[in-house]
């Protein structure tokens, strides 16, 4: 049964755009929370001890966003991507990116052809962009204009080719890998990119346990293949119904607080002031927003409380702020500042 949050019943008022009809949104809430349970369970019968990167990545897909999952290579990153594309019936599609992959290797290009009568004519062949879930494997190993080549469509859902726009297949998602930084051949990726992404997931390396289940699962002789729990139009009504989600005047006070406090400018914390040297614009608050709607949901919850944006801040800013110099020498590190954050809210 979905719960109504307290930050809906207590605020005295709830923002968005909830139906009119609150027994109609009730139910529509409690048909999506179920679906939702088949589609962790169906993801979790592969995908073994990594159920916060899961949830994360399915609260990012439920926003409408991009997702950067960050974690060392052999963590199951590929996996989750390659899950996520069946258990959810999208058309997915995966670039491995390399030093050398070019930006028509992304988008597509125009090629020359003449026919019989010789008669010529340019031909849009399109990339593997144009798909539904498109998994950028490895995205900081190519250089940065091929990383750039993916803002146009991470933001607009379209390309332009030769000045011609092509729109992309909806939804349409992109979750890309990363290496950390200090590993050799790597490239940060420009922070109008980073900004696209709505949510920066770690991926630690898994418990003892799920380590143990893990090997039991993936050496055996028959190996555990991802089932289809949802379609694309089914994701897509997920996402227009997780855009209706009320959500009360604390919840929204909680993010304006968070999101603006982490301005060096506007901060009143000393610790934000001294260490960062740019904080996250309202692209952050907007990305907080329809997150905690989404979290809420996934929990079987009608409206998101204050410890939802708690929750997120993490994923949601560490990608959007940077350290300055002298905060690095002094070896402070951003999970210091974002904690800060936290506590002045929590």
């Amino acid at each position: 049964m979905i719960e109504v949050a307290g930050s809906e019943r207590d605020s005295g008022g709830a923002h968005g755009t909830a139906s009119s009809d609150p027994a109609t949104l009730v139910a529509e809430a409690e048909t999506l929370a179920e679906r939702l349970h088949r589609v962790r369970e169906a993801v979790g019968r592969v995908i073994l001890g990594q159920q916060a990167v899961v949830d994360h990545t399915l609260i990012t897909l439920l926003s409408g966003g991009h997702a950067l999952l960050v974690g060392v290579p052999g963590l199951g990153k590929t996996k989750l991507v390659e899950t996520l594309g069946t258990v959810l019936g999208l058309d997915a599609k995966r670039v491995q990116f390399t030093p050398d992959l070019m930006p028509a290797d992304i988008l597509g290009s125009e090629v020359l052809e003449e026919t019989e009568s010789g008669r010529r004519a340019f031909r849009f062949i399109k990339g593997p962009v144009f798909c539904q879930l498109l998994m950028a494997d490895e995205i900081n190993r190519a250089s940065p204009r091929t990383q750039s080549a993916l803002l146009q469509a991470m933001q607009e859902q379209r390309v332009a080719i030769a000045g011609e726009p092509h729109p992309l297949p909806a939804p349409f998602h992109v979750l890309a890998t990363q290496n950390p930084i200090e590993q050799e051949g790597t490239y940060p990726l420009p922070e109008a990119q980073l900004d696209r992404f709505l949510l920066e997931i770690e991926v630690l390396y898994p418990d003892e346990a799920a380590e143990r289940a893990m090997l039991l699962a993936t050496t055996g002789a028959r190996e555990t293949r991802p089932v289809q729990a949802m379609t694309a139009a089914e994701l897509m009504a997920a996402q227009a119904l997780i855009r209706r989600i009320p959500v009360g005047e604390s919840v929204l006070d909680a993010i304006l607080k968070l999101v603006r406090s982490a301005r060096p400018e506007h901060a009143g914390i000393e610790t934000v002031r001294k260490h960062l040297a740019w904080g996250p614009g309202p692209r952050a608050a907007q990305a907080l927003m329809l997150a905690t709607r989404a979290r809420a949901v996934l929990d079987g919850r009608l409206a998101p409380s204050v410890e939802d944006v708690l929750a997120l801040a993490d994923p949601v800013l560490r990608h959007r702020m940077a350290l300055n110099f002298s905060a690095r020498a002094d070896g402070v590190q951003l999970a210091e500042v974002i904690a800060a954050l936290k506590a002045q809210i929590a």
